[in-house]
């Protein structure tokens, strides 16, 4: 393996290492695992191919190290999820990047998931509405078997013939991928909720919409969401054993 390939490979693993540990110092534990698991996967690449033995002694014990701490921090987060008291909260600050919902949504997708609940009251407006594709998009591409999408929004009470029709050809889209949307309207809907049938919640203050209008059409972030700038707001997660239905 060409010694520039195998450098790239140790600044990639101790870049996702550093991030484990930030998040896990912030009590951002089932994200912090994630990146725990990703990182030992690149160090365990990095050993492979190493042919220094002192070397190959050096990332043994940082592999260990690594796998412990995952290790305990996976008991951690199974008993909470058990007891039902695990709750995490990230607040993401005015223009902060790296918000895209496949960062924010990955930590908590897993095989198990296949019905998802979104209970939003503004997927109305054409942004809003692009937002609920990416999203759907997501979901699509995640390593999860998603069969079934509800939505409960507020129905746009200016001109709702936009959001009708864009909401029906989405809905037609999916049927094609073999995933079925529920769509549900409320008037009187004001709270913001995700649910995942394998028992995680995300709540988010601003529901999906939290993206900035990006500066430009050929402004960084216009394509690529994370590296758009987000208006400031919190997430919530809780895991239950109960998922409830709209």
């Amino acid at each position: 393996m060409a010694q520039n390939h195998l450098s790239g490979m140790e600044t990639s693993a101790v870049s996702v290492l550093k991030r484990a540990v930030e998040l896990d110092q912030s009590s951002r534990f089932q994200e912090s695992l994630v990146c725990y698991q990703e990182g030992i996967q690149l160090l365990i690449d990095v050993l492979k191919a190493v042919k220094d033995d002192s070397k190959k002694v050096h990332y043994r014990v940082k592999i260990k190290g690594y796998m412990d701490r995952a290790e305990q921090i996976k008991v951690q987060v199974n008993q909470l999820k058990e007891d039902g008291k695990y709750h995490e909260q990230i607040r993401i600050a005015e223009d902060a990047t790296g918000y895209s919902y496949d960062n924010l949504f990955k930590p908590y997708i897993s095989n198990a998931l296949t019905e998802v609940w979104v209970e939003d009251p503004y997927i109305r407006h054409i942004h809003q509405l692009y937002n609920f594709l990416r999203f759907c998009e997501m979901l699509l591409k995640a390593s999860c078997r998603v069969k079934r999408i509800h939505l409960l929004t507020s129905q746009d009470e200016m001109d709702s013939t936009q959001q009708t029709s864009a909401l029906a050809e989405l809905k037609q889209s999916l049927q094609a991928q073999g995933v079925s949307l529920d769509l549900q309207y409320s008037s009187t809907i004001h709270d913001r909720e995700i649910r995942f049938d394998n028992g995680w919640i995300i709540k988010i203050g601003r529901g999906l919409d939290f993206f900035k209008k990006p500066k430009g059409r050929f402004s960084i972030g216009y394509c690529d969401y994370d590296l758009r700038q987000c208006h400031e707001t919190t997430v919530d997660i809780f895991h239950t054993k109960h998922t409830k239905t709209l």
